[in-house]
């Protein structure tokens, strides 16, 4: 590669890098038109490409200019004359690295907005906590695009590498006065390609959302910039809640708990702002049992009656003998928010779920917190490592006294990636619950499945398959659908199941994705109560997760002090519901068909959901500033109980 003398002296020893901002333009570039074509249809719905493809390049020059900062302060001290060959090796790597992260984490976006719908954001970096369990699902699910990510990767990176060779060998340094009369320039035009504007605050990527369609709104930037962004907000998640707007703590707490089912409770402790006293419903000498199946990746999608694929037909029998909630929706796309809402009660925020936060891994609310002092035996039984996600550190700390994982299952039928199968999963939930009743001790466990998770391994010779080949998402659930069948028809058949409430719900969709703003449709959950004396009926309003608690200690005759502000459907099953929905950093709550959701940094919409279409319309006129104040109180919420750490039982102190 020849580079005339010209160019040389102009850029000197900055060469490396005007070359390397250059190519990294071209790259995602070409990655962005690339996504564009492949996402066409939903790209050229969504607004004027043109406009999109410029933003594209404005939000590639912030990620460019993030990348130089490091070798612009240290120009100073290196690029001179005297240290000038130490400089051109630190340039030489730091220029490869950063061409590697962008080639690496381009090549990988595909899949990634394959499983959600969106461009890689702290998801992307938070599996890499879990190498085992990462790598087992990479190799076993996606192979092919594992070699090929990183043998295309490889050779680029040869090939840059053979080109940078000569560039850093041809820069030459500065004299003394030159450098130090260009870094002021070149510090400059790197702090205005990172700002990126005039306005009051630095450019973000709530800031390239200009469509109604939140993964165009991802295709505009890029990937290493949005994994970097999603790195850099982990360190603001205690004040989440707070990118989309403030609120006076007093008026917040009033806003939040203004629900008709919070209106005759009495919130008495200005340190524990939503403990209250929870009178159940219903009346019995002995409290139930409780058994929570965690359904992992089940939504609406995959069963019949709720619009979806017919893929769970033993769910379908069992929906006729209990409590079928026709309007479920998870609070968020993660197995963790999932646990968080169901076990917890606990809303969502931007943030990571507090099963993985460092201030809730003790005193911080569980059913487990009410039913262990009641002398319950409380158990998490997960087919995996229970370490996984930091589930073991969150239940150990916070009222389950016992955890039942893959290395306490003798002989298991059958493991994959993900550990143990949901048969394995069912016979030691079943041998412990046997136990417990022969010990004659009350009993409460989460009993958290995996078979249905990529990449989708299960036995053979246990169902029809739906499609071939056989490792689909379908045949998966199908088999998860069989196994809970399984146990269900067992458990039927032991002494505990008079004694015993059962709820299936799941944690939340396998895909989310969907051209709204918000994908509504894919936050629909099946959710089930069963088992006890319960009468079987359908619960039609819209609800959530968070309500399920308050409704299980009802129906379980346990009245108690809890933090819980979910909604009791024992007490009431007819009025109109609302649900709490966080999508990468979007925040919606949905009240029946009404939907308003908050954008970081940019103004709140609203719109209306139909259900029988599964879309969303947003409406031209922005919501209210009332409406606004009203779906701000219900994410900031959260994040104050957890900043203040008081969400826990008045025995409990942090």
């Amino acid at each position: 590669m020849q580079i005339s003398t010209p160019i040389v002296r102009f850029f000197g020893p900055y060469l490396p890098y005007v070359v390397m901002l250059l190519l990294m333009l071209v790259l995602l570039s070409a990655s962005r038109i690339g996504l564009f074509i492949w996402q066409f249809d939903r790209v050229s719905a969504a607004g004027d490409i043109g406009t999109m493809l410029l933003q594209g390049v404005r939000a590639d020059l912030i990620f460019s200019g993030l990348w130089l900062i490091m070798p612009l302060l240290l120009a100073p001290l290196l690029a001179g004359k005297k240290r000038f060959p130490l400089w051109r090796r630190f340039s030489h790597s730091w220029v490869l690295l950063g061409l590697c992260l962008v080639i690496f984490i381009e090549v990988s976006t595909p899949q990634f907005i394959l499983q959600y719908d969106i461009r890689p954001n702290r998801l992307y970096v938070e599996y890499l906590k879990y190498p085992k369990e990462v790598f087992s699902t990479l190799w076993q699910g996606y192979r092919a695009m594992l070699l090929g990510g990183v043998a295309i990767t490889a050779l680029l990176l040869w090939g840059l590498h053979r080109v940078f060779s000569r560039v850093t060998a041809a820069s030459q340094p500065y004299s003394g006065k030159n450098l130090w009369l260009t870094w002021p320039l070149a510090v400059l035009l790197v702090f205005a390609a990172v700002r990126s504007t005039t306005e009051h605050r630095p450019a973000n990527p709530a800031m390239f959302a200009i469509t109604s369609d939140a993964l165009v709104n991802s295709l505009i930037i890029n990937s290493p910039y949005s994994v970097l962004y999603a790195v850099y907000n982990m360190k603001h998640e205690a004040h989440s809640g707070e990118i989309y707007g403030k609120l006076p703590d007093e008026e917040m707490l009033q806003l939040a708990l203004d629900w008709p089912w919070l209106k005759r409770q009495r919130f008495n402790d200005a340190n524990l702002p939503t403990l209250h006293y929870h009178q159940a419903s219903v009346q019995r000498d002995k409290p139930l049992n409780l058994v929570i199946i965690l359904q992992e990746s089940l939504g609406a999608t995959f069963v019949e009656s709720l619009g979806g694929v017919p893929v769970t037909p033993q769910l379908e029998q069992l929906k006729h003998d209990g409590w079928w909630f026709e309007q479920m929706y998870a609070t968020g796309t993660r197995s963790v928010r999932g646990i968080e809402a169901v076990v917890s009660g606990f809303m969502p925020t931007p943030a990571q779920s507090t099963v993985k936060l460092s201030l809730s891994q003790h005193n911080f609310y569980t059913l487990g917190s009410t039913l262990t002092p009641l002398g319950y035996n409380t158990s998490f039984i997960y087919g995996g490592e229970a370490h996984f996600d930091n589930m073991r550190s969150f239940f150990t700390g916070n009222g389950i006294n016992q955890i039942i994982d893959q290395q306490h299952m003798t002989k298991p039928v059958f493991v994959g990636s993900w550990g143990a199968s949901d048969e394995d999963l069912f016979t030691a939930a079943a041998q412990h619950f046997d136990d417990m009743h022969q010990q004659q001790k009350p009993f409460f466990s989460l009993v958290f499945t995996s078979s249905n998770h990529t990449p989708f391994e299960f036995p053979d010779g246990r169902i029809s398959l739906h499609e071939q080949p056989k490792a689909t998402m379908n045949n998966a659930v199908k088999y998860a659908d069989y196994a809970l069948g399984k146990f269900i028809a067992h458990a039927r058949q032991q002494p505990y199941w008079q004694d015993t409430l059962f709820l299936v719900v799941a944690d939340h969709d396998n895909r989310v994705y969907g051209n709204n703003l918000v994908p509504v449709e894919k936050f629909h959950i099946p959710a089930l109560i069963l088992g006890a004396d319960l009468t079987p009926k359908q619960i039609k309003p819209v609800a959530s997760q968070i309500d399920l608690a308050p409704t299980l200690l009802s129906l379980m005759g346990i009245s108690s002090r809890t933090p819980l502000i979910g909604r009791d459907f024992s007490v009431d099953d007819t009025s109109p519901g609302r649900a709490l929905m966080q999508f990468d950093q979007y925040f919606a709550l949905m009240e029946e068909e009404q939907v308003t959701i908050l954008r970081p940094g940019q103004p709140a919409v609203s719109g209306q959901y139909n259900p029988e279409h599964k879309q969303l319309q947003l409406h031209t006129q922005a919501p209210t500033a009332a409406q606004i104040e009203r779906v701000l109180a219900q994410v900031l919420l959260p994040s104050y109980l957890y900043r203040q750490q008081q969400y826990h039982l008045a025995s409990q102190v942090p």
